[in-house]
């Protein structure tokens, strides 16, 4: 199985999503881990996966926000 790591386009979004002051908690934990993950193999936490669920759920998300946290959200460690 490939690994996969966070791409340009999303790390720029991630950036962009922590940098913004109206942006909620539960966002920039979800930009947060994704940049974390620009250049390694990391997984997402389960928390962080959590909170970039209710991010792409939420409607008055910004499309950044909903990038990185889709990125986060790819990153999980699957279990069978």
């Amino acid at each position: 199985m490939p690994t996969r790591k966070t791409g340009k386009k999303a790390a720029k979004s991630a950036s962009k999503t922590l940098r913004s002051k109206s942006t909620s908690p539960k966002s920039k934990t979800a930009a947060g881990s994704a940049l974390a993950q620009r250049g390694t193999t990391k997984k997402t936490s389960p928390a962080a996966a959590t909170k970039a669920s209710a991010t792409l759920r939420d409607d008055r998300t910004a499309k950044a926000s909903k990038s990185a946290a889709g990125s986060a959200l790819s990153q999980v460690k699957r279990t069978k």
